[in-house]
């Protein structure tokens, strides 16, 4: 998605800023984010990034098919949990987190969805965990190599 900006005879069109700053390769913001000189170079300062993360993790969480290692090492993190910790919410051992972090192998389904049904319920309490595992399999066969996000006055979003 590029935007176009109209300013007084020109137009500027910025494509989405690819944002790897949070470990994962696929997330692009939109806006929500500044650019300016540091003493070693260009840099980037990213508006509400807490807010930015929460929408990541709920994005993953809702919009992903089978989650890969980065992903689960980025919602492992935004709970604040160690490997050992999501081991033994999750029924594994801690190697089998590590493995799955580490890409060396992939997490089965069973755990796939129970880590996004904690995450989700370290986040709000009101969620029906029966209609997220419904959404979950309706997400099987899809596959997106994007996550863009935009932020709105209401806060960071998926963009449409």
């Amino acid at each position: 998605m590029t935007r176009s900006y109209y300013l007084p005879e020109e137009e500027i069109t910025l494509e989405p800023y690819h944002y790897t700053q949070c470990g994962l390769d696929d997330v692009y913001l939109l806006n929500g984010y500044k650019r300016h000189e540091t003493p070693y170079g260009n840099g980037v300062s990213v508006e509400n990034v807490y807010g930015l993360y929460d929408a990541i993790a709920e994005s993953l969480c809702k919009n992903k098919a089978l989650l890969g290692g980065k992903e689960i090492r980025f919602l492992r993190k935004q709970m604040d949990l160690t490997q050992a910790d999501v081991a033994l919410r999750l029924g594994c051992d801690s190697q089998s987190v590590a493995r799955w972090e580490k890409g060396k192998s992939e997490i089965n389904g069973a755990a796939d969805r129970l880590l996004r049904l904690l995450y989700l319920g370290t986040k709000n309490a009101n969620i029906d965990p029966v209609e997220v595992i419904r959404a979950l399999a309706r997400l099987d066969a899809k596959i997106s190599d994007k996550q863009i996000f935009e932020e709105t006055d209401s806060g960071w979003k998926t963009a449409a």
